[in-house]
């Protein structure tokens, strides 16, 4: 018997298999990798917008709360001009003088107001642990839990509290 040689053709064509596998192989893995980065980019696409409209939403609030802080500081000043404006005596009350000084808390009350501040209501509201402080307690017939009383005006910056109301709540 004689063994079988395999033909130049034949060993060629094996070559040629193998070649084929080994590049089939190759796509698979270069496929695979491929999924993987278009995968980690999308993921890193997501990221980076994600930290974009985080950081604009921080930036807004920076400046909101920069604003807060400013207007909580006019606020004592606004309270000094209404003090002063109640306390004005007739003969002073007459002078063109307190007619100019009058438009200041105007004037004030309007800037206040374009940024959005406004005064919480208390007389006569019920007491709100989360708007108004409650100073004194007093006997009032009726006035259970309501506020019967404002010692100092509380204000609001677009629907959250800038400065809490100190308020009296009447007890019975």
């Amino acid at each position: 018997m004689s063994e079988e040689q395999p033909t130049p053709q034949a060993h060629e064509l094996a070559e040629e298999l193998t070649t084929v596998e080994a590049l089939a192989e190759r796509v698979v893995q270069l496929e695979r990798e491929s999924a993987e980065w278009r995968d980690q980019y999308m993921r890193t696409l997501a990221d980076m917008k994600n930290l974009r409209r985080r950081t604009d939403t921080e930036r807004a609030e920076l400046i909101r709360s920069a604003g807060a802080g400013l207007l909580l500081k006019l606020l004592p000043v606004v309270d000094d001009l209404e003090r002063a404006v109640q306390s004005v005596t007739d003969d002073v009350a007459n002078t063109p003088w307190y007619g100019g000084f009058r438009l200041i808390p105007q004037k004030l009350a309007n800037l206040l107001e374009t940024e959005g501040v406004t005064a919480i209501a208390t007389v006569g509201e019920d007491f709100d642990p989360n708007r108004h402080e409650a100073v004194i307690y007093e006997p009032a017939e009726g006035q259970d839990g309501k506020v019967t009383g404002e010692l100092q005006r509380g204000y609001l910056l677009r629907e959250k509290v800038l400065r809490p109301s100190m308020v009296k709540v009447g007890q019975g």
